[in-house]
């Protein structure tokens, strides 16, 4: 069975609950799929007083588990157009199975929140998409096979590059993400799936 990880930070839990359609979309595909985060850098009273999601069911994540897996979907907020901290901060742990070549030839994919329209979601997706070229990954988008991208008829996240939500409508950032959104992450799971079993049977000394 392929194995498809979605590894996710998420501070007030709008990432998460894309992580969790992602994995939903991945098990409809026939894959076994675990979510988990990496650690919190920022210390709990700070946490606290920013209204952070304290406590959140997936367990964290080690760098050297990642070769388990035959796709690894990376969920990430968008800071000032990049990736959060937490997220790159875990990735620059891979530097050992970057020079053992453990990530070569598996799936890379992402997704992202960010608090305003415009908010940086294609350029944090984007460098992200950077990391795992770097360490040899395929990387998969959401592709224009998941209409809900084509839609005029309402505010919604979403790119060729990864699904994506709005975490702010202007009330404190307490907007969720809409079906379409969760429909978009689930199809991108869905997806991702699909092109890790194709590749599964492919050596990755094929692709070196």
């Amino acid at each position: 069975m392929t194995k498809v990880l979605v590894l996710y930070y998420s501070s007030y839990g709008h990432v998460e609950a894309l992580a969790n359609a992602v994995a939903e979309g991945a098990r409809q595909a026939g894959a076994h799929a675990d979510v988990k985060r990496v650690p919190e850098l920022v210390p709990d009273d700070v946490a606290r007083r920013s209204g952070y999601r304290m406590t959140q069911p997936a367990h964290i994540a080690s760098v050297s588990e990642l070769p388990e897996y035959d796709a690894i979907v990376i969920g990430t907020p968008t800071r000032f157009g990049n990736m959060a901290s937490q997220m790159k901060n875990f990735l620059d742990q891979c530097g050992g199975l970057w020079a053992d070549d453990r990530l070569v030839g598996k799936v890379g994919s992402v997704f992202t929140s960010t608090g305003s329209q415009h908010g940086g979601q294609e350029s944090t997706i984007l460098a992200t998409h950077t990391v795992l070229l770097h360490l040899g990954m395929v990387v998969v988008g959401l592709p224009y096979s998941f209409k809900g991208q084509l839609r005029m008829d309402a505010i919604t996240g979403g790119s060729p590059y990864g699904a994506s939500t709005l975490a702010d409508d202007g009330k404190g950032g307490d907007r969720q993400p809409s079906d379409n959104e969760l429909d978009g992450a689930r199809f991108q799971g869905r997806h991702v799936a699909r092109v890790a079993a194709a590749l599964a049977g492919i050596s990755t000394e094929a692709v070196r």
